[in-house]
């Protein structure tokens, strides 16, 4: 590895992980080289706690990771040394957002005072929920075991979500699109919440030089995006690639899901290993 060691922040759903399928089958030549050389793989994702440990523990992955586009990071035990936020198990948390029960109570006010038309998590079975997103009934399960964010699935007009965006922001709450959902949430992203983590790799290990790449498909990826050094746009499932604005340095994969991350990474791989043979 060169000087600058690498810091991987990636979205799951639609990005490591196959939008219709969730197989990484295609990333795993790759899983394994960054496994092998122990770079930090941090997974940052609009999934829950549950949904995160299941996967890690089938990748066999030990680093911290991002819940709930960014409203929690959890920490292993002593992986930092010293903790600085609650501690849950065997993890530290650290929260971003307000808490999902205050969510819901501003969204049933909103609904039950403007007659909006939606259903979050809250509304859905178990079996509703994995007919929606395609996942198991005990996937489906975990998804519903939220810490600070509602996802929601939008049946009203267009124009009308404008005024509830609005009508969000004033109670402290935003919305951001994703693949599959709108996630309503307190004033954070993704990428507030990268931005904490890499201060914390900074300050336990200020004698190394970090470089940070992130790779994600939705619009709910783009603040984590624009918080790291490498960018990595891969193709969503349905529609235009997301397009940064504010960045020279984005990659856009040209491909989809796990495909497209292996082909990003392998590539970010190889210049890394290139650069510090030079």
């Amino acid at each position: 590895m060169s000087s600058d060691e690498l810091l991987i922040f990636t979205d799951l759903d639609g990005t490591l992980l196959d939008h219709g399928s969730y197989s990484w089958a295609p990333a795993q030549p790759t899983l394994d080289q960054i496994a092998a050389d122990d770079i930090p793989l941090i997974f940052c994702s609009s999934k829950t706690c549950s949904e995160i440990l299941e996967l890690r523990g089938q990748l066999n992955n030990h680093h911290p990771f991002i819940t709930e586009n960014g409203s929690a990071v959890y920490l292993p035990a002593g992986y930092f040394d010293a903790g600085q936020g609650s501690r849950e198990g065997e993890y530290e948390k650290r929260l971003f957002s307000l808490e999902r029960a205050r969510i819901i109570q501003i969204l049933s006010e909103l609904r039950a005072e403007y007659g909006y038309r939606f259903r979050g998590f809250q509304d859905m079975s178990v079996s509703v929920l994995a007919e929606s997103t395609g996942l198991p009934p005990e996937a489906a399960e975990k998804a519903k075991q939220r810490d600070c964010s509602e996802p929601i699935q939008w049946l009203d007009e267009e124009q009308t979500l404008l005024t509830f965006r609005r009508q969000l922001a004033q109670q402290g709450l935003r919305l951001l699109r994703g693949g599959r959902f709108h996630h309503v949430m307190g004033e954070t992203d993704k990428g507030v919440a990268i931005q904490w983590l890499i201060q914390r790799y900074q300050q336990r290990w200020p004698e190394r030089r970090y470089t940070s790449v992130a790779l994600g498909d939705s619009p709910n990826d783009q603040g984590m995006l624009e918080a790291v050094d490498i960018p990595v746009v891969i193709e969503p499932a349905r529609g235009e690639p997301l397009r940064l604005e504010h960045s020279d340095r984005v990659i856009y994969a040209g491909a989809k899901g796990p495909v497209g991350w292996q082909n990003m990474m392998k590539m970010i791989l190889a210049s890394q290993n290139t650069n510090s043979n030079s």
